[in-house]
């Protein structure tokens, strides 16, 4: 994981999000997808942007007229990277107080529970050698 990687703001957040789930996408294209959810003026989504490649969040590729921005980290690694710093900052370090708190702060379905075993399963089994 990067950590010399500025952590996105809420609204880069939405910005990286919507470029997640689209691939390569231009301003014009972002801001279609944001505007659903909020009223967000088309410059504002463009300065944003700007400032996200100044920061190394997004890359710009400028070889034709219409620049077209893509995330230069996977939503895995930047949620990784967000969690190991409430990890670190709420909770001091504990997995355990951030796990416990994540499950009590929403209602939990038997299959995220069944998943969330699967997981502590298979993260066991990488422990034991």
């Amino acid at each position: 994981m990067r950590r010399d990687l500025p952590r996105p703001t809420d609204t880069e957040l939405a910005i990286l999000r919507v470029l997640w789930e689209r691939g390569p996408s231009t301003v014009r294209q972002v801001h279609e997808a944001l505007s659903h959810g909020r009223d967000t003026g088309y410059t504002t989504t463009l300065k944003l942007m700007q400032i996200m490649a100044d920061k190394g969040l997004v890359t710009r590729d400028e070889s034709s007229r219409t620049h077209v921005y893509t995330t230069r980290v996977s939503q895995d690694q930047t949620q990784r990277q967000l969690v190991s710093d409430l990890m670190d900052r709420a909770f001091g370090g504990s997995a355990t107080a951030l796990v416990m708190q994540a499950l009590s702060a929403h209602p939990t379905t038997t299959e995220e529970l069944d998943e969330i075993r699967k997981l502590i399963e298979a993260h066991e089994k990488t422990l034991v050698r």
